[in-house]
């Protein structure tokens, strides 16, 4: 017994110096191969009505696993997203969705974390499409200054890529993004209509934050309804009437008061003032289950979640009183999770793609 411990330990050991001795060859054949695994992935498919895929469920407060805000839908051959956080372009990519596959962006509003990661999707989808024409940004007014913005801040880069690639790559025509502004709908709005895909704005209540809008999808008999930032709304409420899927905000104040008292006590007291300050226009979970109760929807998920919940350990805790307020499944979001609604059904079908 003892030899043959020997005789382990030993080749144990060998194996250890032939992997360091190795590291780079060894390095080199691991990563070609996960590469490869990765590029070969099969792309997200749409399913026959809806496919909705949550690209972001983090908040402006720094957390480690969470993109900003961002939901993407597929429709057909469509694909089209909602707010477009930093990490979204990243995420699309993990989930299997080509950003050069976007045909439109739609923001809520003009918070940094609904916006700051349109450079990154802009220049992957510019590139990835050899788009001659610009990414339409669909939004309220205010829409038109983002997309100046961002068409300037990445003007020098847009010239840079289109010496360097030519039009075969980066055609010059593209790489920018068009804003589409829409007037604040004084009742909801179709905004957007092609191929049976239907896009219906709403006014929501983010005050002192306006202009800011949820979106409403349709196509082939099932609904998505995304938030965007609201306190409760009703007007949210009204235009998700039996709508098979809410994607709502949500914040947990309990949690968020801990954060505050950590942060006080750290003597940072202008962030603690901003976690104070966000409570008077966020939704609790209690309250998103509330408006889901009353517009008889079949599923509610949550997302743009605060404060960072670091693991699933800590979901009953953000819920809180939730699941007391609505009859049907609540989903505390992670970004990958997808949902399939197929045409002609009433079922929904939930999976990862992380």
């Amino acid at each position: 017994m003892r030899r043959w411990m020997i005789a382990l330990a030993a080749a144990a050991l060998v194996l250890v110096v032939a992997v360091f001795l190795l590291q780079k060859d060894i390095g080199e054949w691991l990563y070609d191969r996960a590469v490869g695994e990765r590029i070969a992935a099969a792309p997200l498919a749409a399913a026959t009505g809806l496919t909705v895929g949550l690209c972001g469920t983090g908040s402006p407060m720094p957390g480690t696993d969470r993109a900003g805000a961002c939901t993407v839908v597929l429709a057909g051959d469509q694909v089209i997203l909602v707010d477009a956080g930093e990490g979204a372009a990243r995420n699309l990519a993990r989930m299997g969705v080509d950003p050069g596959r976007v045909s439109a962006v739609f923001l809520t509003h003009f918070h940094s974390d609904h916006i700051d990661g349109l450079g990154p999707l802009n220049l992957l989808h510019w590139t990835g499409k050899r788009d001659r024409v610009p990414l339409p940004l669909i939004g309220p007014p205010g829409v038109e200054t983002v997309a100046a913005g961002f068409n300037g801040a990445y003007a020098l880069d847009h010239g840079y890529r289109v010496a360097h690639h030519g039009d075969r790559i980066a055609p010059a025509t593209g790489g920018t993004l068009l804003a589409q502004p829409f007037a604040l709908p004084a009742r909801p709005q179709v905004v957007f209509e092609r191929a049976g895909l239907r896009v219906t704005a709403f006014a929501v209540d983010h005050r002192p934050v306006a202009p800011a809008v949820g979106y409403r999808i349709d196509h082939r008999g099932r609904s998505v309804v995304v938030s965007g930032d609201t306190a409760q709304s009703a007007s949210l409420e009204r235009v998700a009437s039996g709508a098979d899927l809410l994607v709502h905000e949500a914040l947990q104040p309990r949690m968020v008061a801990s954060l505050t008292r950590a942060l006080e006590k750290a003597g940072r007291v202008h962030t603690a003032q901003i976690t104070r300050d966000i409570l008077t226009y966020h939704a609790t979970p209690a309250k998103a289950a509330e408006s889901a109760q009353r517009a008889r929807v079949r599923q509610l998920v949550l997302t743009h979640l605060i404060p960072p919940l670091p693991r699933a350990y800590f979901y009953p805790a953000f819920l809180g009183e939730a699941s007391e307020r609505f009859d049907g499944p609540i989903i505390v979001g992670d970004d990958g999770l997808v949902f399939d609604l197929p045409a002609g059904s009433r079922e929904i079908h939930r999976s990862n793609r992380f």
